[in-house]
């Protein structure tokens, strides 16, 4: 792959740091950082904004490396797609086991620790699916995606636009505050299902005396 080392070229050629051009083309210094060691590769509209930049054509940077990158990226997208299907599948799975446990204890006034091994199968399930998550999350780390239309750009190949007000403002946001908010609402969606099993426990014990 040589695509990295021209980006690198051209970028010590116009004098330019890493943080420079990662403003110019709306991405972290991270991800400048990435396309040229050949860790990930730019996308479309990435590629539009470096040629523009290095008043080059995109063939010029991309020579060689075109088939290279084109089934990177897709099975990077691809990836990412399965990771946010198997996570929401566990979640909802998680929520399930944690309703019915809901039921064990209030309907069948089971004690807690015969309800256990189903506590124990939803602390399993959410680990699958964080486990999902944080992959997903290196995914859009290396591709620098922070807002929803930048992932679903991504998942169909389409030219990302990173300059909007939302991706600047998210791409402010510390990593570690992003995986605090992550895990937040996992527990607030913990919550919520084990309130409405509780709920929905409590009216069927209510109902059937």
């Amino acid at each position: 792959m040589q695509i990295g080392a021209r980006i690198r070229d051209h970028r010590t050629q116009a004098g330019m740091s890493q943080d420079d051009l990662a403003m110019r083309v709306y991405v972290s210094r991270q991800t400048i950082s990435s396309w040229e060691n050949d860790k990930t590769y730019p996308d479309v509209q990435s590629l539009l904004l470096l040629s523009e930049i290095f008043d080059t054509s995109i063939d010029d940077l991309i020579k060689g490396d075109v088939e290279t990158m084109t089934s990177t990226l897709d099975s990077d997208a691809t990836t990412m797609k399965r990771l946010g299907y198997t996570m929401l599948g566990f979640l909802a799975l998680m929520l399930l086991a944690l309703i019915w446990q809901t039921v064990q204890l209030v309907v069948w006034d089971w004690p807690f620790a015969q309800t256990l091994p189903t506590f124990v199968l939803a602390l399993m399930l959410w680990g699958i699916a964080m486990f999902a998550a944080v992959w997903a999350e290196r995914i859009k780390k290396e591709h620098d995606l922070v807002t929803y239309h930048e992932i679903v750009s991504f998942w169909k190949g389409e030219p990302i636009d990173r300059d909007t007000p939302r991706g600047r403002r998210l791409r402010l946001i510390p990593t570690w505050m992003k995986v605090i908010r992550t895990i937040g609402m996992t527990l607030l969606a913990a919550a919520i299902g084990a309130f409405v099993g509780y709920g929905g426990s409590a009216l069927v014990n209510l109902l059937l005396g």
